[in-house]
């Protein structure tokens, strides 16, 4: 009986490894058409995930080359971390905006400190751009007299500071490099070569060819009028021909020294004559924003407005401001400001050029919890009005506080608090310091034109207004 059921259970086993093998045999004679088939759709998703991988290669790439400190920004930037306070603005007005008018006496002064002193052979040309700050596509030949390079070779050393530096100064145009035609320009300074970019700096060259008209007022819409500011304008051009306005004219307004929020490609409401009138229901309409925040560091013996306290810590000087807060739902208060600029002054040394120290300042903004759709950025020109990870603060779980340390030149400093929402251009300064159509702002109307077929903008017209006048 048992052998019996020996040969039973190992008639069984044969069975079952007969059918795998079978079974094993048809799995491998899969038909022609179904090997063909799979085959060529793992083709195509190979070729589809080569397609990816090139692209997220050139994308990396291109933000590599963007965020590289060597990749020339056609805005205000600093490439390398020991260039410290660079200063551009009209001869004898340090808070002017660097415009000047063509066959006038006007020049431009730049300025600049660098940390690691000495003296280097920094080298400075110009690039000529179109109305929004694009390359034009025009030789240099074409809007430069003289040579295309000149070196900067003003210079004076740091006199009885803790930071050692040396000041580097240029008065332009000079001599050597000089422009030739209207419209915006880069001026690019660099050391022995001109990939080695060390700061870039807009500027503007106009031609009085057209007469503006303006005036700041209280947004027209109901919704508004408490939060906003409304340019109305016109433009007069009785002795220069402007073929097609809507085309061919560009119109461009900035509030204070702003670069992200400014007004771009306003078209006329009327065209009569040789008047193009723009409307207060043009969409030429600003948030109010608040008066700047201020500090005072013109006297490192005593405590001035907005600081808390100033040590000496390892060699250099820390200055602590006094703690902010937000302000958007307060009432307007009515101050004096200078719409966010800056003014270099040491009140105990004969030249502030060369005689004013440098200061950590410590900035610190009260807030409950870290903004987790964007990022609280320091406004003004001691961050060259820019959102970068210079400006960008850092929070602080401890304090429960937005952070940054800046390392700023002596003087007296106008700034504000602005939220720059992930994937945004223009930033939000109102969330931190409020709307109001009260507060006193500056206005810049810049109107350029490009007769057809032309290759570049000319800047033909300019004017300058304030909300309180």
């Amino acid at each position: 009986m048992m052998k019996n059921l020996y040969v039973t259970s190992g008639l069984i086993v044969l069975f079952l490894i007969l059918s795998c093998r079978t079974q094993q045999q048809q799995t491998d004679r899969l038909p022609v058409a179904t090997i063909s088939r799979d085959t060529a759709l793992i083709a195509d998703l190979r070729l589809m995930e080569a397609e990816k991988k090139i692209e997220k290669a050139q994308l990396d790439s291109d933000a590599i080359g963007y965020f590289d400190e060597d990749f020339l920004r056609f805005d205000n930037h600093i490439y390398k971390p020991h260039i410290n306070t660079v200063l551009f603005h009209r001869v004898g007005w340090e808070m002017s905006r660097p415009v000047i008018e063509m066959g006038k006496n006007d020049r431009l002064l730049l300025s600049f400190d660098d940390l690691e002193g000495g003296f280097k052979n920094y080298q400075y040309t110009i690039l000529h751009c179109d109305a929004y700050w694009q390359p034009s596509h025009i030789n240099q030949s074409e809007y430069i007299d003289g040579f295309t390079t000149d070196y900067i070779v003003d210079y004076k050393t740091s006199r009885n500071t803790l930071q050692n530096y040396t000041h580097y100064f240029l008065t332009f145009p000079g001599n050597e490099v000089r422009p030739r035609i209207s419209g915006n320009y880069i001026l690019k300074v660099f050391l022995d070569s001109p990939d080695n970019v060390v700061l870039t700096r807009r500027f503007k060259i106009f031609e009085a060819r057209v007469s503006i008209d303006g005036s700041v007022r209280q947004a027209t819409a109901i919704e508004d009028r408490d939060s906003k500011q409304e340019i109305a304008l016109t433009i007069t051009h009785t002795n220069f021909r402007i073929a097609d306005p809507h085309r061919n004219l560009h119109l461009i307004v900035q509030q204070n020294q702003r670069t992200d929020n400014m007004i771009k490609s306003v078209k006329p409401s009327l065209i009569r004559n040789h008047v193009l009138e723009y409307d207060w229901g043009s969409g030429i309409v600003f948030d109010g924003n608040n008066e700047f925040r201020a500090f005072d560091l013109k006297n490192l013996r005593l405590l001035m407005e907005g600081v808390h306290n100033i040590e000496l810590q390892q060699g250099y000087y820390h200055a602590y401001l006094k703690a902010d807060e937000r302000k958007p739902f307060r009432r307007y208060r009515q101050r004096h400001d200078i719409n966010g600029k800056r003014a270099i002054k040491n009140e105990e040394a004969q030249d502030s050029r060369v005689g004013a120290d440098y200061v950590y300042v410590h900035f610190s903004l009260a807030y409950p919890a870290p903004m987790i759709h964007g990022n609280i950025h320091i406004m003004g020109a001691l961050t060259d009005w820019g959102f970068n990870n210079n400006s960008k603060m850092i929070y602080n779980y401890h304090t429960r506080a937005y952070e940054k340390v800046l390392l700023l030149k002596q003087g007296y400093y106008n700034y504000a608090y602005a939220f720059l929402e992930n994937g945004k251009e223009a930033a939000d300064m109102g969330l931190l310091e409020g709307n109001h159509s009260q507060t006193e702002n500056d206005y810049a109307i810049y109107v350029y034109y490009r007769k057809p077929n032309e290759l570049y903008d000319r800047l033909i017209g300019v004017k300058f207004l304030n909300s309180r006048e």
